[in-house]
């Protein structure tokens, strides 16, 4: 069942296993608001084994564009899909790990399209082994929700 997410009376509920729980329901109540804000979206997400097909989209991605495999466990997923005046549609899916890790991949649908995998590191967690390995920096970026959003992202070079 979807959980829709409040961003103005923030929620840990699904994410209480993660040692960042609240940082984490921060940055998460943060995208919500930033979907409602720009592309009036309601923003829902439920948890991962709901969403297996998904889940295993961005294994892939991850795998065969950079070799990438999380440890941490996946919590939740939001399946969002919108409409952008310029660009069209837009599937922009969220996957947060109990890590604090927040994942989400932007493939606009049209050909030629924005395609990128996005990393977003709740306040409050190291950033992952897989990452540092991998040589990824972070920008810094404040946010009333959710305090230092630390992010980073690579461009899809793959079909998908």
């Amino acid at each position: 069942m979807p959980h829709v997410i409040d961003f103005v009376n923030v929620s840990t509920e699904g994410l209480e296993s993660s040692p960042v729980a609240a940082a984490l329901a921060g940055l998460r109540a943060n995208e919500a608001r930033y979907f409602s804000t720009k592309y009036k979206h309601v923003y829902e997400t439920v948890p991962a084994s709901e969403k297996a097909d998904l889940v295993a989209w961005l294994q892939r991605i991850l795998t065969e564009e950079r070799g990438l495999e999380f440890a941490s466990p996946l919590l939740e997923v939001a399946d969002v899909t919108v409409e952008d005046e310029k660009a069209g549609t837009i599937k922009w899916p969220e996957f947060y790990f109990e890590s604090g890790l927040v994942i989400n991949v932007l493939w606009t649908v049209a050909d030629g399209g924005k395609r990128a995998v996005g990393f977003k590191l709740s306040e409050g967690m190291e950033v992952p082994e897989e990452l540092t390995a991998a040589g990824f920096k972070f920008a810094r970026q404040k946010s009333k929700l959710a305090g230092e959003i630390r992010g980073s992202f690579f461009v899809i070079k793959g079909d998908y």
